[in-house]
């Protein structure tokens, strides 16, 4: 039964219930203050009783139109099941008011589902008398906005009351109007009481537990786990303590490491580099003059990259000579100079320890574009560049009608050689070991070109796989310019050739991007063939960040099966690098054509490996979950797109991150 409460803003529950033949597993993220979406996978043995089953997937939306007073209580409206096939479709108004710190009392009217028993004519028949039919079925492949049923039909009444005993336990019982009419009429489920009751028990760890009764016979379960994006595992993270600057004049007495005396530039450079390698930073750069320097690093650890800029300027406040006072660090990814942070030192003197250094030495310093950098102090024995590295992989597939989850397991090699800023050879070569996912029988029943459909074929005829066999070119055009081109085996389906420019201001919310590419379907083994289809694709994308954490991307084109539209999305991202989004693309491909789902959507997650650990990390561990994969609206997968590359150094979010820049 639904009320009127909802989670603190931003937060994410994840929750499990079985009851009778249905298992529910449900994702709900508080997206706004006042508005919060679930996703929902269910399992429903509604075919026989020799196990027979089906798999569900729907979206809810649920929207809190008023706060609850010292009279008026909490009202709330919600959708259930408005983006899927249906079985769960309702709607609902719904009013909660809680009597002292214990007793809360729910009621509301609903449609569809939640109109089963003691239905009446609906009220909103004095609108219109459409609203008093509700249109019987669904579109069949789900995923279409049904919204000709929306509060259609009878209408019912709903009600509910819990008592808490303490601020972990309570009990609570409803008047239910579901009579779960599928799986009764199967004789799966045995519904003779309009009335549910259970008792709710909160764990210190957050867990929350509920066991209930389900219309006076079915005993059921519910699991759920509520996270906070705002706190990590471990608040304030286990960072090493930084350098403190110390005095000028006592640095000058440690002539050994940066004057005439003891080395100069050279032992400078030296100290510098040992000092930011401490920091898994690279030197790649340095110029010193004499009021001012520069470092040119690459930051491997720190996933707020204003606090690599503090620890950077630390280093060489406590290395350079006293009468250096403008300190400049630039960020650069695969050699390539994005953005710049100018420090005056006596900032980082006098604000070490300010209660609000923070915020006062973000006002004093400069965030600057860097494309004017060239090569200027690049240092001569930093390239060639070569990496490699051995690591398990896992690899997924959702939603399979057959199996819901199937998972591929094994070892994978990465290797790169970058021989010169900018130009990278990188490949990445995987070898099965384990899994389920060759094991489907499904084949594709695509009417399009089948581009991502035969991916089970992918899995059942490739053993040693090529993923990725790259060389690209990333560089500066000019100012807050940005390219890419990359050639070569792109991803495990797809080889040939992709080009991108991207316009970004250092201080703008809006940044703009072109990508087109010519790509050529691979053959099955992964290995060096080619089939022949291809295909000339891209898309004109438009990025805007809306502030308090919302990003917005538009990307317009042409997609791999030859269609044509545009797929909108929206993230919300937490300081701390945390980040859950949602997208859905539409093309000109018809939802029949399209097949079951009837348009390409999904919602992904990414967790920063720092938020579970506490150590500071770049490491992102992310998903995307699509509720089906079809070959409409499908892009490529290309590696190091641009703009996610470049964000992290442009101003705003650099600002964003710039409370860590002294820690």
């Amino acid at each position: 039964m639904p009320t009127a409460r909802r989670l603190n803003d931003g937060e994410l529950a994840f929750t499990s219930s079985i009851v009778g033949p249905t298992i529910r597993n449900t994702v709900t993220f508080q997206v706004l203050p006042r508005v919060s979406g679930s996703f929902r996978y269910s399992r429903l043995d509604d075919q026989a009783r020799d196990g027979g089953a089906t798999f569900d997937r729907s979206f809810d939306i649920h929207i809190n139109l008023l706060d609850e007073k010292s009279i008026r209580p909490a009202v709330a409206v919600g959708l259930r099941d408005f983006l899927g096939t249906g079985r769960f479709s309702g709607e609902y108004v719904v009013a909660t008011k809680s009597f002292g710190s214990r007793f809360e009392l729910t009621g509301g009217i609903g449609w569809g589902r939640f109109a089963g028993r003691g239905s009446f004519t609906n009220p909103l028949g004095v609108i219109d008398d459409r609203f008093e039919t509700r249109p019987s079925g669904t579109s069949g492949d789900g995923g279409r906005l049904e919204s000709d049923e929306w509060f259609r039909g009878p209408a019912s009444f709903f009600a509910g009351a819990s008592y808490k005993f303490n601020e972990q336990t309570k009990v609570f019982a409803e008047y239910s109007t579901d009579t779960y009419d599928r799986a009764s009429n199967l004789d799966l489920i045995d519904i003779s009481l309009p009335l549910n009751v259970g008792l709710q028990h909160r764990f210190d760890n957050g867990v929350d537990l509920k066991a209930f009764v389900v219309g006076g016979n079915e005993i059921g379960a519910q699991f759920s786990y509520v996270l906070d994006p705002r706190k990590p595992a471990i608040p304030g993270g286990r960072d090493a303590s930084p350098r403190p600057v110390g005095s000028r004049n006592d640095l000058a007495v440690a002539a050994w490491n940066n004057s005439a005396l003891g080395g100069g530039k050279d032992a400078a450079q030296e100290v510098l580099r040992a000092k930011l390698a401490e920091n898994s930073m690279v030197l790649q750069g340095f110029t010193l003059e004499r009021t001012r320097a520069t470092v040119r690093i690459e930051n491997n650890l720190f996933g707020a990259e204003a606090q690599a800029a503090g620890r950077a300027a630390r280093a060489m406040a406590t290395t350079l000579p006293p009468h250096v006072e403008e300190l400049t660090v630039v960020f650069q990814e695969r050699g390539v100079p994005i953005s710049r942070v100018v420090t005056k030192r006596s900032d980082l003197e006098d604000l070490q320890y300010d209660y609000d250094g923070a915020w006062r030495t973000y006002s004093r310093a400069r965030i600057e574009d860097a494309a004017d950098q060239g090569r200027n102090g690049e240092l001569s024995d930093l390239y060639p560049i070569f990496d490699y590295g051995l690591k398990p992989y896992a690899a997924f597939s959702f939603f399979d009608p057959d199996n819901p989850v199937r998972v591929e397991v094994g070892a994978q090699f990465d290797v790169s050689f970058r021989p010169t800023p900018g130009m990278t050879f990188a490949g990445q070569f995987r070898y099965p070991v384990a899994g389920n996912i060759e094991d489907s029988d499904r084949v594709s029943d695509s009417l399009i070109e089948p581009v991502r459909t035969n991916a089970v074929r992918y899995a059942q005829e490739s053993d040693f796989e090529v993923n990725r066999l790259t060389s690209e070119y990333q560089f500066r055009p000019g100012e807050d310019l940005f390219g890419r081109v990359t050639g070569g085996y792109l991803e495990s389906m797809f080889g040939g050739v992709s080009a991108e420019l991207l316009w970004y201001p250092v201080g703008s919310r809006l940044a703009l991007g072109a990508e087109v590419n010519y790509a050529k379907q691979r053959d099955f083994d992964k290995l060096f063939g080619f089939q022949d289809y291809d295909v000339v694709t891209g898309h004109a994308s438009a990025y805007y960040d809306f502030g308090n954490g919302f990003l917005g991307q538009v990307d317009a084109g042409r997609y791999l099966a030859g269609d044509w539209g545009a797929t909108f999305s929206l993230d919300r991202e937490f300081n701390n690098g945390f980040r859950v989004g949602g997208f859905f693309t539409v093309t000109d491909v018809s939802s029949t054509d399209f097949g079951e789902g009837s348009f390409d959507k999904g919602i992904r997650f990414e967790v920063p490996l720092s938020f579970l650990t506490g150590n500071p990390s770049k490491t992102i561990v992310s998903q995307t979950i699509r509720p089906v994969q079809r070959d409409g609206g499908a892009r490529l997968n290309v590696q190091n797109r641009l703009h996610r590359q470049v964000r992290e150094y442009r101003g705003k979010e650099l600002r964003d991150g710039w409370g860590r820049y002294l820690r």
